[in-house]
């Protein structure tokens, strides 16, 4: 594993995703974002197997590391086994590990590969600079919170697996199962086991129709066409089977933004998008669901959905009806009333 341990020449060079990163004497994995944190882990361990299929894998807690323990571990075997050390909770570590891990990074082991996890927070800032100043590898493991950041982790997802899925199957796996990245990420493992074909949008609503954030976009969608007979049933039926009217609001509050910003926005689908971070498809979309739409009317729908929001948070006694209303308003104004 020698070639593993060839440092980046530059500090900036060492950046590296998650998706891609490659064993070497020391590599970091920053940041809250646990599943993704745990995938670049089982990266590293998954080539430094392939390497090297008898090598010694360690697993240190810095929390409760004690003096000495690194360094054992990373000493050369008898037998010449390659050594990987994982360790993990680098945001809590204690002082002794502190103290080994700033002593290991001035002469690392040429036969082994140190994995550091570190979850967050100011703890431990000086190991982490000194690994960053080394130029070993460091993976920066943030939250996906936008729904572009989650479109593209499923394209991604289904792109490695040479796989095909329609633009509109993309966004509704993520309207379905987006506020989890870890069932996103089984979701996609599942529908690219199953599937025979490319996934389309039905395709996903067979596998996932029924939860809650996929009923919240059904009922937007049917308001934002005009179609409020159809949204009143839908959200009525997911009220009943127990679904929260938050995220009911926030589907709504959500495509009434996209609407809004693409309306006040100049040029092509690809400059628009690029312009906002959204998918061009979803601005086709929402250039399609504009002409529809006169300025009072979404003004007017988003000011009654601003009060829905605010009233099935804790303002009102009747939250069902603050929907309802949304819902109402937003199908009239769609039909240009």
């Amino acid at each position: 594993m020698a070639a593993a341990q060839q440092r980046p020449k530059t500090p900036a060079a060492n950046m590296a995703s998650w998706r891609d990163v490659a064993p070497a004497a020391v590599v970091l994995i920053t940041g809250p974002e646990e599943y993704l944190g745990i995938r670049a882990m089982d990266r590293v361990r998954t080539q430094v197997r392939a390497a090297a299929p008898d090598v010694e894998v360690t697993r240190l807690t810095a929390g409760s590391y004690e003096a000495g323990a690194l360094a054992m571990n990373v000493s050369p075997s008898l037998f010449g086994e390659s050594k990987l050390i994982e360790v993990d909770g680098l945001e809590a570590m204690n002082d002794a590990f502190l103290a080994d891990a700033l002593t290991y990074l001035k002469h690392v082991e040429q036969d082994a590969v140190l994995v550091l996890r570190h979850g967050g927070g100011t703890r431990g800032k000086k190991l982490l600079d000194a690994v960053k100043a080394g130029g070993w590898p460091t993976v920066d493991c943030q939250p996906l919170k936008k729904d572009a950041e989650k479109t593209a982790f499923v394209t991604a997802e289904f792109k490695a697996a040479a796989r095909r899925i329609t633009p509109e199957a993309v966004q509704s796996l993520v309207n379905a199962v987006g506020a989890n990245l870890s069932e996103l990420a089984a979701a996609c493992s599942q529908l690219i086991a199953d599937a025979s074909t490319a996934v389309d949008a039905d395709m996903v609503d067979r596998y996932y129709g029924g939860r809650v954030e996929a009923t919240a976009f059904k009922v937007a969608d049917a308001a934002m066409a005009g179609n409020g007979p159809v949204a009143l049933s839908t959200l009525r039926h997911a009220l009943a089977t127990g679904a929260d009217p938050v995220p009911l609001v926030a589907a709504l509050a959500a495509k009434l933004r996209t609407v809004a910003k693409v309306a006040g926005a100049k040029g092509s689908a690809a400059q628009i998008a690029k312009q906002l971070g959204m998918q061009p498809w979803l601005v086709e979309q929402a250039q399609r669901d504009v002409r529809r739409w006169t300025p009072e009317g979404l003004a007017r729908s988003i000011q009654v959905t601003a009060e829905a929001d605010a009233q099935v948070k804790g303002l009102s006694r009747d939250p069902v009806y603050a929907v309802e209303h949304a819902v109402t308003v937003i199908a009239a104004a769609a039909r240009g009333r």
